[in-house]
């Protein structure tokens, strides 16, 4: 089982440690802020008090060893772009750093970050289109032509199988799973039956999603 650790336990950084937390995997939780790490201390698998700058303290945590550490630094950028040298440094096998800003992307992958992550940009578009759609309940985005969204199943498709539905030919879309109350069908075949209120989590083209959700 992959082993986590997040550096940074602001908003970001605490969420994705005890979300990581929630689906089983070992999280360790690393922050300056002796208050936010007592905090988090009961609810991941270890939380410490350690100044990430320290490569001394970070090697002692044996940082190295875990398979991806988040840098979820998010106001000292400086901060953020030093610890993500210095976990490459490490040897750390997969890095993923947090940026604040476009051009704090594009330093962070240059100087060897395996991994970029938006959140605030992020959660911005993602509530954008929630504001905007009449029955999307989340997107994740694939690229920039391809997404994975959960809908709620439009009304020409309850009482029909999904080879009724005609998903694919019509909408060059693909049903990946059906969530029906706490039950999820994971790729559910031609005859499963689309209940009122089931969620579809669909993939397919954006522009194709979007006539989707109009239906």
């Amino acid at each position: 089982m992959k082993q986590f650790a997040v550096i940074g336990l602001g908003r970001f950084g605490t969420s994705l440690a005890l979300t990581l937390t929630r689906m089983g995997y070992d999280v360790l939780a690393v922050d300056t802020n002796e208050e936010k790490v007592n905090n988090i201390m009961e609810k991941v698998t270890h939380a410490v008090q350690v100044d990430a700058m320290d490569e001394q303290a970070l090697k002692a945590l044996g940082i190295r060893n875990f398979d991806v550490v988040i840098v979820a630094i998010g106001q000292d950028i400086q901060t953020n772009i030093l610890v993500t040298v210095m976990l490459k440094d490490l040897g750390v096998k997969t890095v993923v750093s947090k940026a604040v800003t476009e051009l704090h992307g594009k330093v962070l992958e240059r100087i060897g970050a395996d991994k970029v992550v938006f959140p605030e940009r992020d959660m911005g578009v993602r509530v954008a289109q929630a504001l905007v759609s009449k029955n999307i309940m989340d997107q994740i985005n694939l690229s920039p032509d391809y997404s994975i969204i959960e809908l709620m199943a439009p009304v020409e498709f309850v009482g029909k199988t999904l080879a009724e539905g005609n998903v694919r030919m019509k909408h060059g879309a693909t049903v990946l799973a059906i969530r029906r109350g706490n039950d999820v069908i994971i790729s559910p075949g031609a005859k499963h039956v689309v209940n009122d209120g089931d969620v579809l989590v669909v993939v397919g083209r954006n522009d194709k999603l979007r006539d989707l959700e109009e239906k």
